[in-house]
């Protein structure tokens, strides 16, 4: 009497097809005119963290966008607020597309775009890339964090400064990515506080990598970047420190300067800096305004949560619009007062 057949070993990987690089941008292209515009504006962020222009460089928008619709919404107020403040902020708007989990959790519209948590990366790709498209078209310039090093290459072109999060920073692969990207890149500190982790990932995306990767027509190839000399550190606290206070900011600026580093300091008013309490977001941002005023140059950027309404829900079926599934944010008239009263 023969034996049964053991069962199939369990399937652990599937793959679905996708569209290359290349064709995901001829479907959903930049004109000339448009990648002048983000050519510009790539600039502008250069020259504010440089020091060539003394305005004030802020990051902000939602924690993640799981509503486009209520993204573009947000970004006209963003605009019209931007336009309104010219003369003493460069606003960049975050439009951040992929969400890092501790441990597991919505991965952000690129990923699952109708959050049902069986994954769509074809529909993902396709909304991302025309919502980055929709937003550039209002003139406002944007903001991602590399989670994927691969979605850079379809979405990178239309990115005007980028994050590398604390839990990234440490990864040979981003900062490798970081050497070849075209914008303006900041790092954040480590998740414990420290900032040496963040200063040397700025050491290694100034130098010439070489890295496997993909080719725009979808083909292995090793990539040769040329370094990136346009790095500079975001402190975001960590594990219950906080770092905006000005003797955390000026030890920052001395290790920096030590490592013969760009010293120029964004403060991310959010995430370990504000508990995760959102409106703790008003007293930091004033707090660290003020050390600007009082001569500190080195302080040349903030980074906001906002979104259009306050706080955070958790996502179901009867969603309030405007409101973000992820990190709690500031409210839009939270935000439009702050800027203004700074």
């Amino acid at each position: 009497m023969s034996e049964a057949a053991p069962d199939a070993a369990p399937e652990l990987r599937q793959e679905v097809a996708l569209p290359t690089p290349a064709a995901l941008r001829q479907q959903l292209p930049v004109d000339l005119s448009l990648a002048r515009q983000i050519a510009g504006k790539r600039e502008a962020i250069r020259k504010v963290l440089r020091g060539e222009d003394d305005r004030t460089l802020i990051v902000m928008g939602p924690c993640s966008i799981h509503d486009e619709v209520a993204a573009l919404e947000y970004g006209e107020k963003l605009k019209a607020l931007s336009d309104a403040v010219s003369g003493r902020f460069l606003i960049v708007m975050r439009a951040y597309l992929e969400k890092p989990r501790t441990t597991v959790g919505w991965k952000g519209l690129l990923y699952d775009p109708e959050r049902t948590g069986s994954g769509d990366l074809n529909a993902g790709l396709v909304r991302s890339r025309r919502l980055l498209l929709n937003l550039s078209e209002m003139g406002l310039p944007l903001a991602t964090e590399a989670l994927s090093p691969f979605a850079m290459d379809y979405l990178g072109d239309l990115v005007s400064w980028t994050a590398i999060g604390a839990r990234t920073t440490e990864s040979q692969i981003h900062r490798e990515l970081v050497s070849g990207l075209p914008m303006p890149v900041g790092f954040k500190n480590g998740t414990d506080g420290s900032i040496g982790v963040a200063a040397n990932a700025m050491k290694s995306a100034a130098h010439s990598h070489h890295h496997m990767g993909v080719s725009n027509t979808g083909a292995p190839v090793m990539i040769t970047t040329a370094g990136n000399p346009d790095t500079h550190l975001v402190l975001r606290g960590g594990r219950g420190v906080t770092n905006y206070d000005a003797d955390s900011i000026a030890a920052a600026i001395r290790s920096l300067s030590d490592a013969g580093l760009s010293s120029a300091i964004m403060v991310d008013c959010s995430h370990d800096n504000a508990c995760k309490q959102a409106e703790r977001q008003l007293d930091i941002a004033r707090q660290v305004m003020a050390q600007r005023k009082a001569g500190n140059a080195h302080v040349r950027g903030l980074m906001l949560e906002s979104f259009l309404e306050p706080g955070r829900q958790n996502d179901g079926d009867d969603l309030v619009y405007g409101c973000s599934i992820t990190d709690p944010c500031l409210g839009w008239d939270q935000t439009e007062a702050l800027i203004r009263s700074l």
